[in-house]
């Protein structure tokens, strides 16, 4: 044989068995999925869960910013900022983060959107969400796949919907005794309703709800139009001003994406290779997850938020030991949430964690 041939080879087994074990795939990471969604089932069928009640899904991507230039896919976007942009999935009202996808910083809102909304729907409904189901979106998800994949499975949408100049004159063109005044930033908004027909010939007509806000007094928006709009479409059965007032809740996820960032370390991706941060991600949302059915399941039913939970029951001076093969936490003496979070271990434990 030839010696540089057995050099090669030589390299090659050396070079496989290094990197390997370092590695991971998207099959990795939609195992990881697989772990988040049975968690999620699990802590539902604890009492968690919403069961017969509707269930609102809001969706969103947000920009993650890197500052390595060797993380693959940690690329520039339209915020002219370089890094990841992943999309979150979460219910509104408990703040569940429901699914999570990692994907290039380049990427726009709706790409993969439908295929990442038919996955949130099938896993809501696999963990126990026996009731309607209604799906908010802002205007980065404006797109008919979207509106396909709520109608193949029977999910109720609002959705934000983009100015384009067709929808501007349908807007212009409702009757002025149409718009009701509700209560708003200064002096107040007018909320109208009308029928659209969006995407063309690919769309079907549903109904468009219109918010019209007049520009602050004095700037430079108030020198140009009297009124700025801000249009969705729905689906939904109810009133113009029920429903107008409900799409405005879909900011909350905003407020997840915040817990994610800034609560369990979204804000920092540590590899420089994809699969590994999107297992990141994956593990941050099972993380996140996992406060908030601790704070509903035991800790008798107290409702808090992330920052709050972090900040009471786990940033605490505290030491291990072990002693005859036993490992035994110390805290402080006295320490007045003693009895909720062994509570709450122990639910976790007998509930969420046992195979």
């Amino acid at each position: 044989m030839d010696p540089r041939a057995r050099r090669i080879n030589h390299h090659r087994v050396t070079k496989d068995k290094l990197c390997v074990p370092h590695m991971f795939s998207w099959g990795h990471t939609r195992q990881l999925d697989k772990v988040a969604g049975e968690l999620l089932g699990r802590a539902w069928a604890a009492g968690a869960g919403p069961g017969e009640a509707p269930v609102t899904i809001d969706v969103d991507s947000t920009i993650a910013e890197t500052y390595g230039l060797a993380k693959q896919g940690a690329v520039f976007g339209h915020t002219k900022v370089r890094g990841y942009n992943p999309l979150v999935a979460a219910v509104a009202g408990t703040r569940d983060v429901v699914h999570s996808r990692l994907r290039g910083g380049n990427a726009h809102s709706a790409r993969g959107a439908a295929s990442f909304l038919t996955e949130s729907f099938n896993r809501v409904r696999a963990a126990g969400a026996t009731g309607p189901l209604t799906l908010r979106a802002d205007s980065g998800f404006y797109n008919h796949k979207v509106v396909d994949a709520c109608r193949a499975a029977d999910v109720r949408y609002s959705i934000t919907a983009k100015l384009y100049p067709g929808l501007k004159k349908v807007i212009e063109a409702i009757d002025e005794s149409a718009w009701t005044s509700i209560p708003y930033f200064l002096n107040g908004a007018d909320v109208a309703e009308t029928t659209y027909g969006p995407f063309g010939k690919k769309g079907r007509p549903c109904r468009l709800i219109v918010r019209r806000v007049r520009p602050t007094p004095g700037s430079q928006l108030a020198l140009f139009t009297e009124f700025s709009y801000h249009a969705f479409i729905t689906d939904r059965l109810g009133t113009t001003l029920e429903l107008e007032a409900d799409h405005r809740r879909h900011a909350d996820i905003e407020n997840v994406i915040r817990d994610l960032k800034f609560g369990v370390g979204l804000n920092h991706f540590p590899s420089g290779r994809f699969g590994a941060n999107a297992a990141w991600l994956g593990f941050n949302v099972i993380a996140h997850n996992l406060a908030r059915f601790a704070s509903r399941l035991g800790l008798d039913g107290e409702a808090i938020t992330n920052e709050t939970f972090r900040r009471r029951y786990l940033s605490l001076p505290g030491r291990l030991t072990r002693s005859a093969r036993r490992v035994t936490l110390h805290l402080p003496a006295r320490w007045p949430w003693a009895e909720r979070f062994v509570a709450a271990l122990t639910h976790h434990r007998d509930v969420l964690l046992v195979t």
